[in-house]
This record gives structure tokens, C-alpha cells and sequence, in this order.
């Protein structure tokens, strides 16, 4: 490690490394969705490109930038890739995948049974819990300080096969409250609507910058006797390479947020043009005309109208018409 050649705009981009076990979680994943979406032409259905291509490069790509781009050659050396490493798989990686929808996928592609029953796992009580909005963005928050701040990270960075476990546990931690969030809505309480969503995403960017910006702050160096032992000379100075990792992890914490808003945003506006589109219909068709009993007058617009249903009916989508009038 201490022969890596100095880090530079070059080697960012063209020094990588294979990491098996990364590789064949991304070959699982990519194989996966990609017989969904072959299952569902088959069918005839059709599956949105966009969320293919977002769910391969975004999502897919980003596991694999995170685990063996030049940030994997250099996160024992140097902290702030380590730092970037970890970022990228709890915020980005887990944005990429749900933007794909796989889970909506799995369930229009699996066989009936097979559906039913991982419907009935998706909204099962032990990963309602863990999904809850606020379980789930604790759970993130305490994932990056128990790596940072015991001696997780540094054990980590000695042992292989737990550096691979740190690195599910960042993308599963993260995969708890995007998934939900963007893509199962059942799977989350009805007070959650899309308004509380966006509030909620917003306090999860807040919340996922605390990490870097107690890192950045932190007098005590983290996996210092580490960093210590392995820094080549051309190396920045150990505090000043932490201070950057921090800065990197509140940076990236606070651009995900955006993209993550915005697909909330998108989605609530369908959701609102959808249910106004049903509302229109049902007008459409409670407005019938009735034929006149010879006790009523006829007038020259026609028969009488029966009273619209939201002047009867006490209803909250009633109330919200009648308001509008």
C-alpha cells in the first residue's frame, strides 16, 4: 500500500481494481432486474427505459465507482476516499436503485404466488418497522457513527471480508428509507403522504450531513494509529486528510438531497393529476339526467338535474369541492 503512486486527477479516473464480492452483488442485481424486464415484454408489457437505465448506471454504477474505482485503490492509504467510499453507497447508490423501481418490477414480473407472498414480506411488521421514516433515518445516522467513531472502521480496513460487511451494511441501511420513500407507499404509514415525504427528505439531509461534519470536527483522529502507519510520503497531513473526508461526506450528503426532493416532488404531482383525472369521471357520471314525473315542471333547458354528489355527501374530497365553488 505504501508503493500506490501519488493520488492525482488522472489516477482518480483511470486506477480501478476487481472486488469480487461487489461484482457479483452488482451481477446479481443487474441480472435480476434485467429478467423482470424481459419477463414483462414477453408479456407484452412494457417497462419504462428511463427507470432501466437510472437503475444501471446511477444505482449500479455507483456501487461499483464506490468499490473499485480509484477510491477502492486508495481508501487504506487515505481517509477521504474511505470517507467518499461510504457516502456514495448509504445516500447515492440506494437513490439510483429505488429511481428504478425494482421493487414494483419484482412484483409485476414474479409469478402470482410468488408476488403474493413477497407482497406479504414487503409489509410484513419487522420491515414495516425498520422502513418507518424516522427508524429508518436513525438507523442510517447510527450505522456512519458506529463505523466513524468505534473501532469498527479501523478493524475494518485490516480485515477484508468485514470491510465487505461494512459495505452492505451502508447499502442496505441507506436501500431502508429511499426504498420506501420512492417506491412502496403502502409500505409506509397513511399520515406519510407526499407532503410529509418531502419534509421528511428534507430532515434526512440535514441528518445524513451530521456524520461528516462531526468527522470534520473531531479532534481525535479517526482510525488514526491506521492512517498513521500506512500514509505514503506524498500524503497530506493525517488531520487535514480527515478534515477532507468530512467536508466530502456534508458535500454529498447535501447535493443528494436535491435529486431526492425532486423525485418527490414529480411524484406527488402525478399522484395529484391522477386522482384528478378519477375525480372528473366520477362527475362525469354522477350528473346523469333523470326523466320528469309528471308532478315536476319541465323546463326548456330539459329535465331536472339530480343534486351533484358532493353537495350531499359529507366527504373530505366533498368538502375540498364544495370549498372551491
Amino acid at each position: 500500500m505504501e508503493s500506490l503512486p501519488q493520488f492525482s486527477a488522472g489516477r482518480l479516473f483511470g486506477s480501478w481494481q476487481v472486488d469480487v464480492p461487489a461484482l457479483l452483488v452488482v451481477v446479481l442485481l443487474g441480472g435480476l432486474y434485467g429478467w423482470g424486464v424481459l419477463r414483462l415484454r414477453r408479456r407484452g408489457e412494457s417497462w419504462p427505459v428511463a427507470r432501466t437505465v437510472v437503475f444501471g448506471l446511477f444505482g449500479l454504477g455507483t456501487i461499483v465507482v464506490a468499490t473499485m474505482s480509484a477510491l477502492a485503490v486508495y481508501d487504506r492509504v487515505l481517509f477521504w476516499p474511505a470517507a467518499v467510499q461510504n457516502v456514495l453507497l448509504d445516500l447515492i447508490a440506494p437513490l439510483g436503485l429505488a429511481l428504478g423501481d425494482p421493487l414494483r418490477l419484482a412484483l409485476r414480473a414474479l409469478p402470482e404466488r410468488a408476488a403474493a407472498r413477497a407482497q406479504g414480506a414487503l409489509t410484513g411488521r419487522v420491515l414495516r418497522l425498520l422502513t418507518f421514516p424516522l427508524v429508518s433515518t436513525a438507523l442510517v445516522l447510527t450505522t456512519e457513527l458506529t463505523i466513524y467513531f468505534t473501532p469498527y472502521f479501523e478493524t475494518a480496513l485490516a480485515n477484508d471480508w468485514l470491510h465487505q460487511l461494512m459495505y452492505l451494511q451502508l447499502l442496505l441501511a441507506g436501500s431502508l428509507f429511499v426504498l420506501p420513500v420512492l417506491t412502496r407507499e403502502e409500505a409506509l404509514p397513511a399520515w406519510c403522504t407526499h407532503p410529509v415525504r418531502a419534509a421528511l427528505v428534507f430532515v434526512d439531509g440535514v441528518v445524513d450531513a451530521v456524520p461528516g461534519i462531526v468527522v470534520m470536527t473531531h479532534g481525535t483522529l479517526i482510525a488514526g494509529s491506521w492512517y498513521l502507519a500506512h500514509a505514503p510520503s506524498w500524503a497530506p497531513d493525517v488531520q487535514h486528510d480527515q478534515q477532507l473526508g468530512g467536508g466530502a461526506m456534508v458535500g454529498i450528503a447535501e447535493l443528494v438531497a436535491l435529486p431526492f426532493l425532486l423525485a418527490i416532488l414529480v411524484q406527488w404531482a402525478r399522484t395529484e393529476r391522477a386522482e384528478t383525472v378519477a375525480l372528473d369521471r366520477r362527475l362525469d357520471t354522477e350528473l346523469e339526467r333523470v326523466p320528469p314525473t309528471p308532478a315536476q315542471a319541465v323546463t326548456d333547458d330539459g329535465p331536472e338535474l339530480v343534486r351533484p354528489w358532493w353537495e350531499t355527501e359529507n366527504s373530505e374530497v366533498a368538502q375540498r369541492i364544495r370549498g372551491q365553488r
